[in-house]
């Protein structure tokens, strides 16, 4: 039998509220080749990373890989608008520079909808309501797209963002 190429992967996101000021994300990968997370503490209410932890356990290179030096120099970056282009300028080239820029930006974007979780539950409960809603959000903030399910290019609720539509 040929040999089948096999690849999974698994990432999830979690976010929780420490105390008043303090809000903790954490971001988890594991795949076929990879295990790595990072976590960060963001203080309100200015949004900005207070502390940052992560660790590449396991990956191609071998076993871990110590990444505390480019994680902590994303200490004191504003989660907000242009995080993502702050993130890649901070902590540079480092063979895992991609999968700590994407742990590092799905940490910032749970922390970002969080935030934004009371005007979801906003949302009209009628499907055409639910739809103009939340492409209405996606157009005043586009870094929402593809921020999650929801909000992915291929989710019913974005067919207004699509060519031809109102």
């Amino acid at each position: 039998m040929a040999d089948i190429a096999c690849f999974t992967r698994n990432r999830c996101t979690t976010v929780e509220t420490v105390d008043e000021q303090t809000t903790r994300s954490t971001c988890r990968v594991q795949d076929t080749s990879m295990e790595a997370w990072v976590e960060i503490l963001v203080k309100s209410p200015n949004l900005e990373i207070a502390e940052v932890s992560g660790e590449v356990r396991r990956s191609s290179e071998g076993a871990r890989i110590d990444v505390s030096a480019d994680l902590k120099k994303v200490i004191g970056a504003r989660v907000g608008p242009g995080i993502r282009k702050i993130i890649r300028g901070l902590i540079g080239d480092h063979a895992f520079v991609e999968t700590l820029s994407i742990l590092l930006d799905e940490c910032c974007n749970g922390v970002i909808m969080s935030f934004t979780r009371d005007v979801l539950f906003s949302a009209p409960k009628d499907p055409e309501g639910e739809k103009d809603f939340f492409s209405s959000m996606v157009r005043a903030n586009p870094r929402l797209l593809n921020s999650c399910a929801a909000l992915s290019e291929d989710s019913p609720l974005m067919e207004a963002l699509k060519p031809g539509k109102a």
